[in-house]
This record gives structure tokens, C-alpha cells and sequence, in this order.
């Protein structure tokens, strides 16, 4: 099927997401008003689903953008796929629906179309989001991702999200949700690092086989925050392949990047504050990948994870993803 402005993948619940999302997270060194700035820019430039969560801070200015664009007609909210996300600290089950609600709050939006776990990896609960001792090392909690699911499924029940879902887990952790006794609804995507570098190609074959969307982040490599992201590591953007068949059918490498994941079945999520760039990302429907271009892109793999998070290596499970 040739993919358009408009494609969206049917998730297995039957709902239709959007398959290139716009994501707002922003670096400390942009304001919370510049993220609901270019949320109206990529709205316009035709995104239709709009990737936020709780930790992002920004909630309140993406829903107000959402709104302005749904009043002055841009848009209806039935237009508009938006995904928010249950943060680490509310992971126990009587957490996970005020969690949900206070979003919902601060976007003014009466429900969100999808609303996912942003990590298995559970806080302290509490106030605090990153909870250190007085070492200063992150306080784990262990609460079962089970308990959590079923919260979950309660909130789509009750109609405050239309799907669930999770992000940043490996086989084995989705695998104890799909397991689970008496499970209602199946996580319809698991979001993840994803890009040239790391094309998931293990866990991406798992979760077509279950049937769920793997939705990529960090699609371009990443935004290099210092601290969560080794410095020195290769740019996705500099690849040498990438840049040929970029020059070869006339694109950026961003534009060859982002489709190459398209073209796999993957939902991507593209990021930029820059207007210009914004719109870019969104232009990657009218050109395609030959299957030479896609199996030469496949060789550029080096399983290189960037968002290899320094502050969960004190948790008795690190690495998580040993298991894809």
C-alpha cells in the first residue's frame, strides 16, 4: 500500500494511528511555550498525531495548541491521534488513573487516543519524579507491571484514553503482560529507540507477531542531551550510506532515515523546534526506498543505543535489554 500523508496503521483495537507522529520533548534549552509553538507549526504542516507525556512538563502548552488549532479550524479532535505517558512514579495501581487525569487536566482534552507506560522501570512513588536517596542513587520501587496493566485497562474502560500501551520495554517484559491471566486488551504498540543504527529488527518481528505497532523515537539518532547521551557516539545523520542514497534520490538524510523506518512498518515520531524542519520531516511521501536502498540501509545496523540511561544502571535488572 503506498503510504501517504494520511496513512495511519489500524492498532489492534480497532483505532487508526497516524504513522508519523510529531514528538515534544524539549531540551532544558527550550521553553515550554516554544514546544507548543511548534506543535501549531506541525499541526499545520499536516501531523496529525502529536507524541507528549507527564515528564515532557509541557502538557498545558501542547493542549492549548491542540485547541487553538481544533478553534480556528485547522483541525477536529477527532483528527488528532494525541499519546501522553504513565511516568515511573505512579506505576501502583491506585497512581495510574489520577496520573491519567491530571493530564487530561492540564491539556483541557476529555480523553486521550493513547496512553502509555513511559518505562518498566518503577520510581518511588511520591512527588518527587527522579527520587534519589541520600547518596543521591535513584529509589526503585517494585510494584508489578501486571498490577499496572490492569490500572490501565481500567482507564480505557472507563473512557479517559481510546488504547494503551507501552514504551521502552524488552520481549521478556511485554511478554508478561501478553501472559497474563486474564488480560483484557493486549498493549497496542510498544514506542522505542529506534533508527538506522538500531533498526530493532529482533523485537520489531516479535511485535508484528503480536500483532502490536512498534513506534520509533529518536528516529534521526538524537538530540544529544548531555548526561543521557554519550557525546562522542556517531551521528545518524553523518552515516556515509545514508548520505549516498540521499544524494541518489535527491533527499535529505533525514528524509532517507524517516522513510526507511516507514517503509518497515514502523510508526515514526520526528522532532524538531525549527519551522523549516517541521515541515521537512512531514514531506517523505513522495519518493520511495528500492529494495536495494532499504537492504543497504539494513546493513548499517550496529545495535548503538544512544538513550542508554546512566541513572537506571543502579537497578538489579540493568541492562534491560539484553532480550531485545
Amino acid at each position: 500500500m503506498a503510504l501517504k500523508p494520511d496513512s495511519y496503521v489500524v492498532l489492534n483495537d480497532g483505532h487508526k494511528m497516524p504513522v508519523i507522529g510529531f514528538g515534544t520533548y524539549a531540551p532544558e534549552t527550550y521553553t515550554k511555550e516554544q514546544a507548543g509553538e511548534s506543535t501549531k507549526v506541525a499541526i499545520e504542516a499536516g501531523y496529525r498525531h502529536i507524541d507528549c507525556a507527564f515528564l515532557y512538563g509541557n502538557e498545558v502548552q501542547v493542549g492549548q495548541a491542540i485547541r487553538s488549532k481544533i478553534a480556528d479550524g485547522t483541525v477536529k479532535r477527532e483528527d488528532i491521534f494525541y499519546t501522553g505517558k504513565l511516568w515511573s512514579t505512579f506505576h501502583t495501581p491506585e497512581r495510574v488513573r489520577p496520573a491519567l487525569e491530571h493530564s487530561l487536566k492540564d491539556l483541557q482534552l476529555d480523553y486521550m487516543d493513547l496512553f502509555i507506560i513511559h518505562t518498566p522501570v518503577e520510581f518511588q512513588p511520591g512527588d518527587n519524579l527522579m527520587p534519589t536517596d541520600e547518596n543521591g542513587k535513584l529509589m526503585f520501587h517494585n510494584t508489578d507491571v501486571r498490577d499496572t496493566w490492569k490500572a490501565m485497562e481500567a482507564c480505557k474502560d472507563a473512557g479517559l484514553v481510546r488504547s494503551i500501551g507501552v514504551s521502552n520495554f524488552n520481549r521478556r517484559q511485554l511478554e508478561l503482560i501478553l501472559n497474563m491471566p486474564g488480560l483484557k486488551y493486549k498493549p497496542v504498540c510498544n514506542q522505542v529507540e529506534c533508527h538506522i543504527f538500531l533498526n530493532q529488527s529482533k523485537l520489531l518481528e516479535f511485535c508484528k507477531s503480536n500483532d502490536i505497532v512498534l513506534v520509533g523515537y529518536s528516529v534521526l539518532g538524537s538530540s544529544r542531551v548531555e548526561g543521557w547521551i554519550d557525546q562522542n557516539s556517531p551521528k545518524v545523520l553523518e552515516d556515509p550510506v545514508l548520505n549516498t542514497i540521499a544524494k541518489k534520490v535527491n533527499r535529505s538524510p533525514a528524509q532517507v532515515a524517516m522513510r526507511y523506518l516507514l517503509q518497515r512498518g514502523i510508526v515514526i515520531l520526528a522532532k524538531s523546534f525549527t519551522s523549516e524542519r517541521i515541515r521537512q520531516n512531514f514531506q517523505i511521501f513522495d519518493f520511495e526506498l528500492s529494495d536495494e536502498d532499504m537492504k543497504s540501509l539494513d546493513g548499517v545496523n550496529r545495535n548503538l543505543r544512544y538513550l542508554d540511561i546512566e541513572v537506571w544502571k543502579d537497578h538489579p535488572k540493568y541492562p534491560f535489554h539484553d532480550e531485545y
